[in-house]
């Protein structure tokens, strides 16, 4: 007597391209969320028994099966919503590819919106705008600022082109531009007894507090930088947060603690000096990151200005944008 086969093996791999295979990744997203063959013939306006054979046709392309199906129910495998997940992006890239090709092909891509952090000086953004309108009249180049983190969101969420982003960063599902290097220095009240050094180092900001951006900005920076002063005898007091430069000066005036800046933030307060740390000791990662999946075709350019002009500050150089994996801070320090 023979045995019947598992029915996995109904749906043994054997992919044949389809002609239609986006259409087919629709109907099975129509049906995934309808789960109801019925519904979801009627919103994509055809008869339900095409419906079931593109679904068919899809379990056998696929060798699996996407959906448990009886007369009362229809519910998605494990399979199926892998599929749907990756369906949805899916679909939404190649939408925004017609929409990007149609666009360029009449000439109105007109627009590139870039996000940029809090900390970046004035003189650079305004390099990068004039660097970019010569370079793409016919671009407008919207330069939002943002953190990092919501950066990263609105990246995912395909509502920024690129993103000037603070390393170390969770880059999955973008492609990243040169990483630039730029070291940090230590700013401080005028009447400290630390502003008569020419030079410091981290152990000697010992006993003073910190004054840094929130931790939600760019948790991987703000990581980074506790980490090193841990690990090079400076052990903040207190932390006060901080994203706009006129509140870290603020706070660092008021006596809550030093702050950590390339040296811009210090000119423009007399009453506050900046000091370099040691080479190597602490700094300041960024490149320009966009979706690897349809592009704006102008983001390339950017990127090569951007890095271009950040280098021009005389102190800043190109990084590798490999970063090792870091623990946590909270698992490194036992922080909550």
């Amino acid at each position: 007597m023979s045995k019947t086969a598992p029915p996995v093996e109904r749906y043994r791999f054997r992919y044949r391209p389809s002609v239609e295979p986006l259409r087919q990744l629709r109907y099975f997203v129509a049906v995934a969320e309808e789960l109801h063959f019925g519904r979801a013939a009627e919103r994509l306006g055809i008869a339900q028994p095409p419906l079931s054979q593109r679904i068919r046709k899809l379990e056998q392309d696929l060798g699996a099966r996407l959906f448990d199906r009886d007369s009362r129910r229809v519910e998605l495998t494990e399979a199926g919503q892998v599929l749907l997940g990756e369906a949805r992006e899916l679909l939404a890239r190649w939408e925004r590819l017609v929409t990007l090709v149609g666009k360029a092909g009449r000439g109105e891509l007109d627009a590139l919106r870039v996000g940029v952090p809090p900390e970046v000086p004035g003189r650079v953004l305004a390099a990068i705008l004039s660097a970019f309108a010569q370079a793409h009249p016919d671009v407008r180049l919207d330069l939002l600022e943002l953190t990092t983190a919501e950066q990263l969101r609105l990246l995912a969420d395909r509502q920024l082109d690129a993103g000037l982003l603070q390393h170390p960063v969770d880059a999955i599902g973008l492609e990243l531009g040169p990483v630039v290097e730029t070291p940090l220095g230590v700013v401080l009240p005028r009447d400290s007894p630390l502003a008569a050094r020419a030079e410091l180092t981290l152990a000697d900001l010992a006993g003073h507090g910190l004054v840094i951006f929130p931790r939600a900005a760019a948790p991987g920076l703000y990581d980074t930088i506790l980490r090193t002063c841990w690990e090079h005898g400076f052990r903040p007091a207190g932390t006060r947060h901080a994203r706009s430069p006129e509140f870290v000066l603020g706070l660092v005036l008021a006596g809550h603690g030093v702050a950590f800046d390339e040296g811009t933030v210090a000119r423009k307060e007399p009453r506050v000096v900046w000091r370099p740390l040691p080479p190597g000791a602490l700094s300041r990662r960024m490149s320009l990151a966009w979706p690897s999946a349809a592009p704006h075709p102008a983001v390339r350019v950017l990127a090569e200005l951007v890095v271009e002009i950040v280098q021009g500050d005389g102190i800043s150089t190109l990084a590798s944008p490999g970063e090792p994996p870091r623990r946590p801070w909270s698992v490194v320090f036992g922080q909550s």
